[in-house]
């Protein structure tokens, strides 16, 4: 059940592409003015007028950033400061999986620095427009790749030996780690947090990757399912009376579910938030 969003204000990073893109048309279409984060200018417009063509919404704005990059995190958080005086729901979306370890431009593996650290140093910057907004909800995008996933805290950036996969599965274990120290600390400010699975979802992920990794997502593609039903539990989190006051929690095709027990490590969770404050050269 989703509910009106009239008189609310979202973020949706990752919003040109697969689910981000539904999640952002559908909130439109509820009544949110909706800010759409894109890394590419131009398929932001692009995005931006398919939106604002089927929903008729003229409440949209586009910010521009590669969050995998700090400094553009920092910038683009100032702009949505400036912008606006409070903000009710975040949903964290961008990720990619990246077939060879690369670097961020702040020298970090790729995958830990936009999957997980974007999240986590975007959030903690917006946590002031948050709590201006509340109630107000953080919806993070994890996925059931951290089911067998381990935080390797020896080698956090993959710098010993880097496997694309476990790369991936790890940061979408964070996504879930930080989720749960974020909704613990967050208590009594009538801020939630929820991470979720979208599905197995036919997008533009995996496509970055060119040679075999790319192809075997293009391949698989049509067996997936669609971006609109992916975009379903993001939309429910992020919108429907049925999870008001809900916080810490994973979810799954719109129901609650037990994540791995890696991910329900309490130690695990309050040492990676503080090892993202130190990566992010937050206090």
């Amino acid at each position: 059940m989703a509910g009106t969003m009239q008189g609310k204000v979202v973020l949706v990073t990752g919003a040109t592409n697969g689910i981000g893109r539904v999640a952002a048309r559908e909130l439109a279409r509820r009544g949110a003015t909706t800010w759409v984060v894109a890394r590419d200018r131009k398929r932001g417009e692009e995005t931006l007028e398919e939106i604002r063509r089927v929903t008729a919404s003229q409440r949209l704005g586009l910010l521009v950033a590669d969050l995998s990059s700090q400094q553009e995190v920092r910038r683009l958080a100032g702009e949505v400061k400036a912008g606006n005086d409070r903000l009710h729901v975040l949903i964290n979306n961008a990720g990619a999986i990246f077939a060879e370890r690369q670097v961020s431009p702040d020298g970090l593996e790729l995958t830990f620095a936009l999957n997980h650290l974007g999240y986590f140093l975007l959030t903690r910057l917006l946590l002031p427009l948050l709590e201006a907004g509340a109630p107000s909800r953080i919806v993070n995008v994890s996925s059931a790749a951290h089911q067998g996933a381990t935080m390797d805290f020896d080698d956090l950036l993959g710098e010993q030996g880097y496997s694309s996969w476990k790369a991936y599965g790890q940061s979408k274990l964070a996504n879930i780690l930080f989720t749960k120290e974020l909704a613990r600390r967050l208590e009594g400010k009538r801020v939630t947090a929820n991470a979720l699975h979208p599905g197995v979802v036919a997008t533009g992920f995996g496509r970055n990757n060119g040679g075999l990794w790319g192809g075997l997502f293009k391949v698989a593609a049509p067996l997936l399912s669609t971006p609109d039903k992916g975009a379903k539990t993001s939309v429910y989190l992020a919108s429907s009376p049925e999870v008001e006051g809900v916080s810490g929690k994973y979810f799954a095709a719109s129901r609650e579910k037990t994540p791995s027990p890696a991910a329900r490590d309490d130690a695990a969770a309050r040492r990676l938030w503080e090892l993202s404050e130190q990566m992010t050269g937050l206090p």
